[in-house]
């Protein structure tokens, strides 16, 4: 039982206590309502997306297909427009009914501060993961070269589908996903487990568009074809996202997950099955011998042998191991969102 108080010394020091244990330390009620944030994100995701059909120079048709280069000029333009308006929207929840200055929102945002230490270690993180899929493209295909002189980026990067895979897309969807979705997350007190499980599913979602525009452009591939590729690609965005969201929340930086996104969309998804050095899906064993009746301008490979292959598959395990162990050392930093991932 507690002494009794004596004094107006000890009766200010009771009330701090009180203060302290009842009020300070009481959690604050969240800025913004989980539905809100909720709505928020479909708002966003609605804005980014309805505009590729609301003009026919972005909207799908048989005879206009998404990667037409006027198409995709077009695009960019709606997205840059969509980006903008998410962003002032964000803004002003955030400084509205989340009180936060210009400096927090740009800690939100993952705009600042700038870390290229985080950044750098994401990276290595990923290219962990595809250990398997690197050997592949940079040993096996012999692309190692192109990439120490640049010149692959340079092709890639002239070309508009290029700028709009590993340039416009990457650093509008991060923009929208992670720095603009999360922070409405925070503000209405998700855990960061719901964070990373939830925040994605919109990211996902915003694709599933493309089942519409599959099938203007493949009319002869039946339904449920479609309907199973949509799915799958709603599931590998999903999967990313997952992992996006980690990395916004344990570093606190955009760019780390703009960067991310660059580097998975140039790798795409790694093989599962096949021999390396020709498509997937080849037997493997020795290349079936040439006859003289074959074309001369057909295109051959050349068998490097069962170790490569075998080599692959090994780093593709051994890949998968290290990013798992390797998950939240490389993610750790002081930038982190005010989120717990973990218990300690």
């Amino acid at each position: 039982m507690p002494p009794p108080v004596k004094g107006w010394r000890d009766r200010l020091s009771a009330l701090g206590h009180m203060y302290e244990k009842h009020i300070k330390g009481a959690p604050k009620a969240p800025a913004i309502s989980p539905s809100a944030a909720a709505l928020l994100s479909v708002v966003f995701t609605l804005i980014y997306v309805v505009p590729f059909y609301l003009s026919p120079a972005t909207r799908p048709s048989p005879q206009l297909t998404r990667d037409a280069p006027s198409s995709i000029r077009a695009r960019v333009r709606a997205v840059t427009f969509s980006s903008v308006l998410s962003v002032g929207l964000t803004v002003f929840v955030l400084h509205q009914y989340g009180d936060a200055s210009a400096q927090e929102i740009l800690k939100l945002f993952g705009f600042w501060p700038i870390s290229l230490l985080d950044t750098a270690r994401t990276l290595l993180l990923v290219a962990i993961l595809f250990a398997g899929p690197l050997f592949e493209r940079g040993l096996v295909d012999g692309g190692l070269k192109d990439w120490i002189r640049g010149r692959h980026v340079y092709q890639v990067l002239s070309s508009w589908i290029g700028y709009r895979n590993y340039v416009v897309g990457p650093v509008s969807e991060e923009l929208i996903w992670r720095s603009l979705i999360i922070p409405l997350h925070v503000l209405a007190h998700f855990s960061g487990k719901q964070i990373i499980f939830l925040t994605p599913l919109y990211f996902g979602i915003a694709h599933i568009h493309h089942l519409y525009e599959f099938r203007l452009t493949h009319p002869q591939t039946p339904l449920l074809l479609a309907v199973l590729r949509s799915l799958f690609q709603f599931t590998y965005t999903s999967l990313f996202g997952f992992f996006a969201a980690f990395v916004f929340l344990r570093t606190g930086n955009v760019y780390s997950a703009i960067l991310a996104h660059t580097f998975c969309n140039w790798m795409g998804l790694p093989r599962l099955y096949g021999r390396v050095g020709v498509e997937a899906g080849e037997p493997i064993g020795p290349p079936v011998a040439g006859n003289k009746n074959d074309d001369d301008d057909a295109p051959r490979y050349q068998s490097k042998g069962i170790m490569w292959t075998a080599t692959y598959y090994m780093l593709l395990v051994a890949g998968a191991v290290g990013f798992y162990w390797q998950l939240f050392p490389l993610t750790e930093s002081n930038h982190a969102l005010p989120v717990i991932l973990r218990e300690k």
